[in-house]
């Protein structure tokens, strides 16, 4: 530790100023200098720093703290990639069943067109056959 004494006069206080060179208190919580990124392209790998300057293990703490976030959202994009994947599918198979609702829709109008036609023809049929039958027994009554 430097200790410096500077004389004052004696209406003023003495001032004191210390510092260490050895002062490791901001180093003490620096990251495992081996940590890797490997998501990271080589250029872009946090550099250790020089651990006797403290703005030097500032930038490495923020640039691996900066590395851990990009893993942390290539991670999430990654998750929305796959659910965007798995909703383009049921987008897909929801529109072949769109046009298969569709296409069994205008069967239906078209069954049921033909349904009416047909009960129609029958019900035709079926007063012109009973006036068959009436007309062959008043025949064979008169006969």
């Amino acid at each position: 530790m430097i200790t410096s004494t500077r004389r004052v006069p004696p209406d003023k206080s003495e001032v004191r100023i210390a510092f260490s060179l050895d002062d490791t208190s901001d180093i003490k919580d620096v990251e495992d200098l081996s940590q890797t990124f490997p998501d990271l392209e080589q250029r872009l790998q946090p550099v250790p720093p020089c651990m006797s300057l403290r703005e030097s293990v500032q930038v490495y703490k923020e640039h691996c703290r900066m590395a851990r976030e990009f893993q942390h959202v290539k991670h999430e994009i990654s998750i929305l990639e796959e659910r965007k994947r798995k909703l383009l599918a049921e987008l897909v198979e929801d529109e072949k069943v769109a046009v298969e609702i569709v296409r069994l829709e205008e069967e239906f109008q078209r069954l049921t067109e033909e349904n009416r036609s047909l009960v129609t023809l029958h019900s035709e049929r079926r007063q012109q056959l009973e006036r068959l039958c009436l007309a062959n027994r008043t025949r064979q009554d008169s006969s």
